[in-house]
């Protein structure tokens, strides 16, 4: 064990620079697939038909193709045609795009669960159809949407991995170097393991803490 520690004590600042970079870049990810996801998710329910097209075709070609292959698009493909982004923002955006087409199915399915019964009061009321779906539609399905939600963010945060393939030195990057400086590969990647554990618990648990105060707060106004 201390021989271990010995051995790997140098090169932890360098993988916690590599955790830092991914959290930093889930983070960013997750922020922009909620928004893009929450976008979609309208669109899709959308009376004009065009729209509608155009937000199931965005979702239908990003879930059904490997990441690895849109990222590859945006960092080898894009520069090919005058269109160049650092390999850190590709990796965000590459992640969000993706992350969005999952999201909006969740969120997709939280709207049309929504009670009509408590839109068509709405619309008596006199609010205006925008009103009506940013005030009381989507509150209600992203209150309904966060634990499935929650499981594709998770699974964002482990395809973040893949980001080591464009030379973005996060947490899966920073292990391979170090495994192949000390030759422990089954200790520094047993490590990477407790690390992804770690961020996806802590996640779960936010989530869950996010989904409790977002069913207080509902059942508080209800009973209000």
């Amino acid at each position: 064990m201390n021989q271990l520690w010995v051995t790997l004590a140098p090169h932890l600042p360098f993988m916690l620079d590599g955790f830092l970079l991914t959290v930093f870049a889930c983070t960013l990810a997750i922020i922009g697939a909620v928004l893009i996801g929450a976008l979609m998710a309208s669109l899709r329910t959308s009376g004009n038909r065009i729209v509608r097209g155009v937000a199931f075709a965005y979702s239908d070609v990003f879930r059904n193709t490997p990441f690895i292959v849109q990222l590859f698009f945006f960092f080898y493909g894009l520069p090919e045609i005058g269109i160049y982004i650092g390999a850190f923002e590709t990796g965000v955006i590459a992640l969000s795009i993706i992350g969005g087409a999952f999201v909006s199915d969740v969120i997709r399915s939280g709207i049309l669960a929504v009670d009509q019964g408590v839109i068509e009061a709405a619309k008596v009321s006199g609010l205006s159809r925008w009103t009506i779906f940013t005030r009381i539609v989507l509150p209600i399905a992203l209150r309904t949407s966060v634990r499935p939600m929650g499981s594709v963010l998770i699974n964002m945060v482990l395809t973040s991995s893949i980001l080591s393939t464009i030379t973005i030195n996060e947490l899966t990057g920073t292990t391979k170097i170090v495994a192949s400086t000390t030759f422990k590969p089954f200790e520094v990647y047993l490590v990477l393991l407790i690390l992804y554990a770690s961020l996806t618990y802590a996640l779960s648990l936010l989530i869950n803490t996010v989904h409790r105060r977002l069913n207080r707060a509902m059942d508080t106004g209800g009973a209000a």
